[in-house]
């Protein structure tokens, strides 16, 4: 599953809009309306992400922000409301906040900003998926359709979850080698190609494919294995 998101929001219209928004682009979401319920939720449920609206109806949530800050556990806090004013902005970063939205919005600029947050607090997700493949991080281990690809954890999937991270992207042959056998390629690729030609094969039926793009590197994206 995607990050999990505390969605505080009071209005009944940015709350459907932006649970439907993020709930497609692969993210948990958990709900409050009041300032309350979200303080509850974020002790119980550990969220990656805040989204938090200011007027709510048991107080100002940058009273919560600045709360939420005096802890141990700091986590993005993104916060959206129809006071647009440079002061109302101004208070809401002082308070603690990383971002801020004015209302109305584009749920396009919402997802971005929450991205963005995610990838600055260095989220690690526990489980990606891309089409028929599965990769569930904290046990090292990739599933196509559901069955265990059986990939050597220090190796093989150490190798796709590089690949994977960086879909679309072209990696040199001594980048990959490095970050996965921990040192230098020099002049033996015969290891890496090896596990390039297994983990492809295994990639069938996943809707995903590495191409080696010759000269250059690998590269992780759709496609079918030959």
């Amino acid at each position: 599953m995607g990050a999990k998101i505390l969605l505080i929001e009071d209005n009944p219209h940015y709350l459907e809009i932006n649970r439907e928004a993020l709930t497609m682009h692969g993210y948990q979401v958990i709900e409050a309306d009041t300032i309350h319920k979200g303080r509850a939720l974020f002790v119980s449920e550990a969220p990656n992400l805040i989204i938090l609206d200011i007027m709510l109806p048991d107080g100002d949530g940058r009273l919560l922000c600045e709360e939420l800050r005096t802890g141990t556990r700091r986590v993005p806090i993104l916060f959206v409301s129809s006071l647009k004013e440079d002061g109302d902005v101004l208070t809401g970063f002082e308070a603690g906040g990383d971002a801020y939205l004015s209302k109305p919005y584009s749920l396009e600029i919402l997802i971005k900003n929450v991205k963005a947050l995610l990838k600055l607090s260095d989220y690690v997700p526990d489980t990606v998926i891309k089409g028929a493949l599965t990769l569930k991080i904290n046990y090292n281990e990739a599933f196509v359709n559901g069955e265990n690809l059986g990939l050597s954890k220090n190796t093989e999937f150490s190798l796709l979850n590089l690949l994977v991270k960086n879909e679309n992207k072209v990696l040199s042959a001594e980048y990959l080698y490095q970050e996965t056998w921990g040192q230098s390629m020099a002049d033996s690729s015969q290891a890496l190609r090896t596990a390039i030609k297994r983990l492809r094969n295994k990639l069938k039926g996943s809707g995903y494919t590495i191409s080696n793009e010759y000269g250059t590197g690998y590269m992780f994206e759709k496609g079918e294995s030959e």
